[in-house]
């Protein structure tokens, strides 16, 4: 298999996968709550636990938690319950879709 035909099966490949990942979504959930270093790990488990999300970084410092999800599965409103359950309501500050 020649060179181009190697680049033209990758970048159908980043294309394919692109295209399956469309219903992923970013949003960045302010946690004003968390005020000690076993918070953010709270607030990750919590966020981590709810069906259809793909990944959770949560930062003490700044009270952000930024998730990614697939908005089939799962919607902002179940990540807002799910922060307010272990006693850490959330407020949405950036909905990326």
């Amino acid at each position: 298999m020649g060179n181009n035909m190697k680049y033209v099966i990758a970048a159908l490949s980043l294309f394919i996968s692109g295209v399956l990942s469309a219903d992923e979504q970013l949003v960045v959930l302010s946690v004003p709550g968390m005020k000690c270093p076993a918070c953010p790990i709270t607030v990750m488990v919590a966020l981590e636990r709810v069906e259809g999300v793909k990944s959770v970084d949560v930062d003490l410092e700044s009270k952000l938690a930024e998730v990614t999800y697939d908005d089939q599965i799962t919607n902002i409103s179940s990540l807002q319950i799910a922060t307010k359950n272990i006693g850490f309501p959330s407020l949405v500050i950036h909905d990326k879709k």
